[in-house]
């Protein structure tokens, strides 16, 4: 199971505000969630998506499509993946780890 940081930034908006684009793509990842193909949190700064590699392509370009949907003509979209194999974790369990060690 890999995990993906996204951030889909909306370029040639009326506003500096995007957040009428980040509920559109929220909409997309629920749809996703509700299927049972991956988990996501949002962050003030990005989105976390969590499943199958694969999947996780599909859903990433449903994100950069949104934009292009309500009208804009550029969309730049910035991922980083994490796709570790050894182990099977959450993105719960990486802050966790983190956090035991504080307390240790």
């Amino acid at each position: 199971m890999a995990i993906v940081d996204v951030t889909v930034i909306p370029i040639g908006t009326e506003s500096p505000s995007v957040s009428k684009y980040v509920a559109e793509i929220q909409k997309v990842l629920k749809k996703y969630e509700n299927e049972g193909k991956i988990r996501y949190q949002l962050t003030p700064m990005n989105t976390i998506i969590e499943g199958e590699l694969p999947v996780l392509f599909e859903v990433i370009q449903a994100m950069h499509e949104v934009p292009f949907q309500h009208g804009l003509q550029r969309v730049a979209t910035n991922l980083r993946i994490d796709d570790r194999r050894d182990v099977k974790r959450k993105m719960e369990d990486k802050v966790e780890r983190v956090n035991s060690l504080l307390r240790e």
